[in-house]
């Protein structure tokens, strides 16, 4: 027993002995301090890899996918369709009745609220890929949600209530698309092909919003227009082909870029870009002979958060919305002696009368409609009609438990089709100035479901902060 003593007590004392001499080795040790400056390249990475943060090569990226053919001829061109209303006058068969609208595919998402366009049968959105930090463009087909082709580029951002947040633009031989950051990319539709692309934070000195750029392009004629609203350019008209610059407002105004996008409206006869960006309102000529020249602004109308765009009520009057209190205002247009003048006549807080935090409300038969905000008093979160001359007293409202949030609505013939931001479709029946209830089903088990809905061929494109989903509505 205490011959074992022994070895346990040697043994031990052995190892102790051993690692205290490593320790000590290892704090007297001295390695060699003649260390080789090793020039760049040195390591054999390969070329073109190494970047700054700034340096986004838009659009570098590509896969292409199984193809499909489609023969459907439908489409949604843009933000709020081609007509830019919201309205969509149709002879497709809707279906009102009490079954369930079939829903015939969906894709999971990056988070964000980035709407679709459609077109011939395919169906295009931007998406952004968190684990490749990476802004993408992607095609569907609309039949069958078969992913056709993606283009993508690295732009490390954080979420900030998501990423993509606009609508792109698309024709037979482009479509184009404003990423978060504000990077454009125009490309070919069919084939996914790089045509051109800018950097607006870079070319034209613009300060994105907060919350990530807004702003849905739109096109005229050909012409890309877009509130850059950077230190000399306000608003710029640009080739969507070749992406030359075809015309520029200078930024005598000092805007800043908004959420909210450029609308055509004609005003005294006169075509106008008419913009709400963070300093005022204003409008920009969109006729051949003097495109692009200022005609009017109006600074009164201020907010610091501006979503909704203007809605045109006649050819001098002009609805504004935001959120975030600033309620909703009217904008009077006057045009004598070949001299403009833009007037706010009246302003009021949200729970004073109609307004809106994020939709654009739709001018309807005379009816004004829109959801209230979160601070539009008893009415918050409601589905709402106005008449024009009265934006203080609604003339029909939604039940006690219909409220929506912040999400999408769109008029499709006579019917008011509204996703509240948690996934559930309803369905209300125009009659008139008043609105009935005729269906409502659960799409998703949705989040944040704010992104405008898309028609075209019988099918509806809806969407949460997730999942864009398509619903057969024939």
């Amino acid at each position: 027993m205490k011959n074992t003593s022994r070895k346990i007590t040697a043994v031990t004392g052995a190892v102790i002995i051993f690692y205290t001499g490593i320790i000590i080795a290892w704090h007297i040790y001295s390695p060699d301090r003649s260390i080789e400056m090793q020039n760049p390249g040195a390591d054999n990475r390969p070329p073109e890899t190494a970047r700054k943060t700034d340096d986004v090569r838009i659009g570098e990226f590509f896969m292409r996918y199984e193809q499909t053919t489609s023969q459907l001829t439908g489409k949604w061109i843009r933000f709020r369709g081609e007509s830019s209303s919201n309205i969509v006058r149709t002879s497709d068969n809707i279906s009102i009745g009490q079954d369930d609208y079939p829903v015939l595919w969906g894709v999971e998402t990056g988070e964000g609220h980035a709407a679709c366009v459609i077109y011939n049968g395919f169906v295009f959105f931007l998406d952004y890929d968190e684990l490749l930090s990476s802004d993408m463009l992607r095609c569907f087909s609309l039949e069958t949600g078969a992913e056709q082709w993606r283009r993508w580029y690295r732009v490390p951002m954080k979420r900030n209530h998501g990423f993509s947040r606009t609508v792109p633009v698309i024709a037979d031989d482009y479509i184009i698309t404003l990423g978060p950051q504000g990077h454009l990319m125009c490309c070919n539709p069919v084939t996914g092909d790089l045509l051109w692309t800018k950097d607006i934070q870079k070319e034209y000195k613009t300060e994105v919003p907060f919350w990530y750029a807004g702003q849905c392009p739109r096109v005229d004629d050909g012409v890309l227009v877009l509130a850059t609203a950077g230190e000399d350019v306000l608003l710029t008209g640009i080739n969507c082909l070749t992406g030359e610059t075809v015309w520029e407002t200078p930024n005598t105004l000092k805007y800043k870029m908004s959420h909210s996008s450029v609308m055509l409206m004609s005003l005294h006869g006169k075509k106008t870009y008419v913009y709400a960006g963070i300093g005022g309102v204003c409008g920009v000529s969109a006729e051949k002979e003097d495109c692009g020249k200022l005609l009017w602004d109006a600074s009164k109308w201020q907010p610091s958060v501006i979503a909704p765009s203007p809605l045109q009520l006649s050819s001098s009057n002009i609805f504004l919305v935001a959120g975030y209190g600033a309620g909703g205002a009217l904008l009077k247009i006057g045009y004598q002696g070949n001299k403009w003048t833009a007037t706010i006549t009246e302003q009021y807080k949200a729970n004073e009368g109609l307004s809106s935090e994020q939709q654009t409300p739709i001018l309807y038969n005379d009816m004004i409609i829109s959801i209230l905000p979160k601070d539009g008093g008893s009415m918050r979160g409601k589905l709402t009609a106005y008449l024009p001359s009265d934006v203080h007293h609604p003339i029909w409202s939604s039940g006690a438990e219909e409220r929506f949030g912040l999400g999408p609505y769109l008029v499709i013939n006579n019917h008011v089709f509204v996703f509240k931001e948690d996934g559930e479709l309803y369905v209300y029946e125009i009659k008139g100035h008043s609105m009935q209830l005729k269906k409502k089903q659960r799409i998703m088990e949705g989040a944040d479901a704010w992104g405008n809905m898309a028609y075209a061929d019988g099918r509806l494109i809806v969407r949460d902060a997730h999942n864009v989903k398509c619903i057969k509505l024939n």
